[in-house]
């Protein structure tokens, strides 16, 4: 199967992703909203109960993402996985990924404790490169050091749902080992599997451009549609620094601003959703393959482990676990 093969076998994960990804947000923003209408008409202190409601709305978001949502994110990357080594998958992808995700991992707390590692492990070592750069060359180093660390901050995810791939492919060995196995892979064989980065950051550029851009309109019109609304909003922030002798941010002086950042926010949290879910798996189906050729063709030693051990005080306190 080639690449855009295995993205179109897989997408149903997408459509079930962006589906609980869009009833979290729901539950957050109406949360918000209805805990500010109720307080704003019952008690006029809105912005209290904008406060708790965005928590309340939170918690229900973290936990539908938590308990539901992964599971279908892991299944995709489980599928892509045996589309690329197997060549083929099966009618119903779905229900083979949710059964392979619950065999690898039993517990919801397995899966977390992996993908925590994972992502502890690249997250520690593009913080190192930030402090290298600084020690080197002072504040310069360090600015220099921390847009390198952003560059490698951006291909942390793929890394990671990499990472997380070959843990599916190595069924037979623990998964804390296939993980510590995944991490090496990646310093091995850097060159080749960083040969997506330019696809990885124009495609990235588009979809938020576009995505972004549809999505931040689309939020404007709608609170234009609730002028009374967001002009007590506005008021309660803007009253809240005055009465903390505080000057008003330029952002809520009106209601104008406060709608365009309002729009702004939600035009980014909405490509972050669409973007991950639809867009970041057609990119990954070929970053995928690289990483997993890579791994097939060179057994990864005990002193490749060891090596990555001073890289990594959670790479090597996994890898003395392990």
């Amino acid at each position: 199967m080639d690449n855009k093969s295995i993205y179109k076998k897989t997408i149903g994960f997408s459509l079930w992703r962006v589906l609980w990804d869009f009833l979290a947000c729901v539950a957050f923003f109406g949360m918000a909203a209805a805990g500010f209408i109720i307080a704003d008409k019952a008690t006029n202190y809105g912005l209290v109960g904008l406060g708790i409601g965005a928590i309340l709305g939170a918690v229900a978001a973290w936990l539908i993402l938590h308990f539901v949502g992964y599971t279908y994110k892991a299944g995709q990357i489980a599928m892509m996985t045996k589309g690329v080594v197997e060549g083929k998958l099966p009618e119903n992808t779905i229900k083979e990924g949710r059964k392979i995700v619950k065999e690898r991992f039993s517990t919801v707390t397995a899966y977390y404790f992996v993908t925590g590692a994972i992502k502890g492990i690249f997250n520690q070592i593009g913080t190192g490169i930030t402090a290298i750069g600084q020690a080197v060359g002072g504040d310069t180093g360090g600015s220099i050091g921390s847009t390198i660390s952003a560059v490698i901050n951006t291909i942390i995810a793929y890394l990671c749902d990499c990472c997380l791939g070959w843990v599916f492919y190595k069924k037979d060995e623990s998964a804390t080992k296939a993980t510590l196995e995944g991490a090496a892979i990646f310093f091995k064989h850097g060159k080749t599997l960083l040969k997506n980065l330019g696809r990885i950051f124009g495609i990235s550029l588009i979809s938020f451009l576009v995505i972004g851009g549809i999505f931040f309109g689309i939020t404007y019109l709608i609170l234009q549609a609730f002028p009374d609304a967001m002009a007590a909003l506005q008021g309660e922030i803007a009253q809240l620094f005055t009465e903390n002798g505080e000057a008003v941010p330029e952002v809520f002086q009106s209601v104008l601003t406060l709608n365009l950042t309002c729009s702004a926010i939600s035009g980014i949290i909405f490509w972050s959703m669409i973007h991950s879910t639809f867009i970041r798996p057609f990119i990954l189906a070929g970053v995928l393959r690289n990483f997993i050729e890579s791994g097939k063709a060179e057994k990864i030693s005990e002193g490749d482990l060891k090596e990555l051990d001073q890289k990594s005080k959670k790479f090597a306190k996994l890898h003395a676990e392990g």
